[in-house]
């Protein structure tokens, strides 16, 4: 081509990507104590590899019992892993009121679906700064302790089988045996049955 005196065109990019564009302001500010369930839902996406490949985990967690309250497990981090988590969380809990779902600017979390699904649900999305882990601080120090307490503790051979022990891990460890310090020593599901004539009232 250089003999020739020939050059190639580049195309002009038909989209513009904006990193980092939140579609939510940060309602939060790092302040996750909450005195009642389902004013705050926190959320986030983990994983991890097997001899397969890797699994993704989507989590909602009520900040104020640590109860997971929503999950999705997949082979791939699509958008449909987060707005499928949000979705369980929405239909076990059915929040009355304005509850807010907080999370970071990952390109799912983004999403015109899942946004549309917090928004017609009366929840209010909520979004810490690009790359801070501070700004999710409760839902970090989640993923921390699983990975100590599960992940990290063996190789896994395949999707099935690590996506069968998160399960196991999310609804009857974490939610019904695993005791928290921030709780006075209850389990999730112990702290919400204590918890609910107080929200009732």
């Amino acid at each position: 081509m250089r003999r020739a005196g020939i050059h190639g065109i580049s195309g002009r990019p038909r989209f513009r990507h904006i990193p980092g564009m939140a579609t939510a302001s940060d309602h939060m500010d790092r302040q996750f104590h909450r005195d009642d369930l389902d004013q705050l839902w926190v959320t986030d996406i983990t994983e991890h590899s097997t001899r397969e490949g890797k699994v993704y985990c989507a989590v909602v967690l009520d900040a104020c019992s640590r109860r997971v309250v929503g999950w999705s497990i997949d082979g791939t981090p699509s958008t449909a892993l987060v707005t499928n988590a949000l979705g369980m969380a929405i239909e076990q809990r059915r929040p009355q009121g304005e509850t807010i779902i907080h999370s970071d600017q990952g390109t799912q979390f983004t999403s015109w679906a899942f946004t549309r699904r917090a928004v017609d649900s009366g929840l209010l999305p909520s979004m810490g700064s690009v790359g801070d882990c501070f700004d999710n601080a409760v839902i970090e120090s989640f993923w921390s302790r699983m990975q100590v307490e599960l992940l990290d503790r063996k190789r896994w051979e395949t999707r099935i089988e690590l996506a069968s022990a998160i399960f196991e891990y999310l609804e009857i460890f974490h939610n019904r045996q695993r005791r928290h310090s921030s709780l006075g020593m209850l389990t999730p599901v112990e702290f919400e049955v204590r918890h609910q004539p107080t929200t009732a009232a």
